[in-house]
Formats: C-alpha cells, structure tokens, sequence
C-alpha cells in the first residue's frame, strides 16, 4: 500500500512526456472519482428538481477535464487554442442550486488533477471533499427550525406571569412568542394568540388536553405548520 501511495505521489513521467498507459491512467482515475462524487452527490441530495444529466455529467466532466489537461500538457499555443474553442460554448442550463455549483467546481479540479499526473491530491481532495458533503448532510448543518404551530385561545381573568398556561407552554414547548391580545369585551375575556415551537409534534393532543382542564379557557385553537421548505 506504501508503494502505491508512493508511486501516486512521485508520478514518474513527467509532465508533457504523455504515454498511452499514463493517458489511460489520468482518465481511469478521472471517472473512479467522478464516480465518487456523482454517488456522494446522489446519496445527500435533499431538493426537489433531481437531475439524472447532472449526475451523469458529474462523472464524465472529470474525465473530459483530464483529458484537456493531457491534451494541454506544457503546450502554451495548443491551451489558447483550447481556450478560444471552449468559449464558442454556450451554456444554457442554469444551476438553480448553490450546492450544485460546488459539486461542478469539485469534479472539475479532480479532472484537473487527474489530468496533471497529481494523482495523489486528486484522491485526497476527493475524499476531504466529500467527506464535508456528508458531514453536512448527516448533521443538517444550516437547517433552521421555526415556530411550527400557531396557538389561539380565549381566557376569562387575569393572565399573569405564573398562570398555568404559561406552566403547560413551558412544559410543551421549547419556546413560543406572543403575537396578539384582545379584549373581548364579554365578561372580562381575552383573546390570545401565540407562536409556537412544539418540542414533540406527536404530543399536540396532550398539550389541548391539558389546556381545555384551565378554568375559564375557552375556543382552543392550535394549527400545526408544515416544515418549511428551503432551497
């Protein structure tokens, strides 16, 4: 193994001195990787528009990549050709996703290492790379979590800070926002309105419950929102 790994570090043929086997490498390693970071891709996707292209076209971008690079070699001339051929190119599919960005820009410079014999920062930068995506994903880094319920009620008396109501939301909730009062007019009552974050979704019917036993309570009304969706 020590071999291999030292072998992929020194990269015997130099640059420019291209062979049939060390071209076959550079593009066999390319589409190993792409092959990586299409599945990596594949595995953590969470959005709504997936794309089989896209995915497909994370495995071949590293290989075509790879194989300008060889084609390029120390050639200055032959990459200004390349260059001036490539921006004829239109690109008209437009990535509506960030995330997608940094996926293309990933397999990009992997077929940019493949192609330049530094095989060994190909492999590793794969493996860092991809070893964030599913860091990201598993951790659900960036995900923010709102109020997911909005609670109305009507209450005879006075409602201070040590009222069982606000006993049960602490109990229930892990927090909650006051967003309106208003006098009834009859008898003293009031009307409330609340934002909620409801520790246990599964719990809701426990929370009424408990709220309909108050004395003087009335027109319990608790509307619970879907998660919101992000992109």
């Amino acid at each position: 193994m020590e071999r291999i790994w030292q072998v992929l570090e020194e990269s015997p043929i130099p640059a420019g001195a291209y062979t049939i086997q060390g071209l076959l490498l550079s593009l066999l390693l390319a589409f190993l990787l792409g092959q990586a970071i299409a599945w990596i891709y594949y595995l953590t996707y969470s959005g709504l528009s997936y794309s089989r292209s896209f995915v497909q076209s994370l495995i071949i971008i590293p290989v075509v990549v790879a194989l300008v690079m060889s084609v390029v070699g120390n050639n200055i001339i032959t990459a200004v050709g390349l260059l001036g051929a490539f921006t004829i190119v239109r690109f008209r599919n437009m990535l509506k996703d960030t995330r997608d960005m940094v996926f293309i820009f990933t397999a990009l410079a992997v077929g940019m290492a493949s192609g330049c014999r530094l095989y060994a920062t190909a492999i590793v930068g794969t493996i860092v790379a991809s070893a964030i995506f599913v860091y990201m994903h598993l951790t659900n880094f960036g995900s923010h979590q709102p109020h997911n319920g909005f609670l109305r009620f009507t209450l005879k008396g006075p409602f201070g800070p040590d009222h069982p109501v606000l006993a049960i939301l602490n109990r229930f909730c892990s927090s909650y926002t006051l967003l309106a009062r208003q006098e009834s007019g009859y008898g003293g009552a009031a009307e409330y309105a609340y934002q909620v974050k409801v520790r246990n979704i599964n719990r809701t019917e426990h929370l009424l419950a408990e709220l309909q036993q108050i004395e003087g309570i009335e027109a319990i009304n608790l509307t619970m929102q879907e998660r919101l969706l992000e992109v």
